[in-house]
């Protein structure tokens, strides 16, 4: 099993940056798939990023070249680095991890972006 805390969020003026990060309870060295998911309300959750074998990623086009994810195997840490915030990125962002072909979530932490 592998519990999950997400920190970072928070309020931000557009254009700001916020930098999340999920801290996993274990070792994340063997955790292939590793990624930050996002709800607004009323719309579904979606995959915002992803990082697999802690190179390869993809990034959903609304965050193309503004979002960056990256992964701290020492820190058991995944990060979102979140530039050029954009009122429509606000929502609870939540870190997903794969492990043991289950998939495990974060409690997930609050952005707003005002204008």
């Amino acid at each position: 099993q592998v519990q999950l805390a997400e920190s970072g969020g928070g309020l931000v003026q557009a254009g700001g940056s916020l930098r999340l990060s999920c801290q996993a309870s274990r070792s994340i060295f063997s955790i292939n798939v590793m990624g930050w998911y996002r709800q607004a309300p009323g719309k579904q959750r979606e995959l915002v990023a992803g990082i697999t074998g802690g190179t390869s990623t993809n990034y959903a086009d609304s965050v193309k070249g503004r979002f960056t994810i990256s992964r701290d195997n020492a820190k058991n840490t995944v990060y979102l680095q979140m530039n050029s915030l954009k009122p429509e990125d606000t929502a609870v962002y939540y870190c997903n991890v794969v492990a043991y072909g289950l998939h495990y979530w974060g409690q997930g932490t609050q952005v707003t972006v005002w204008s």
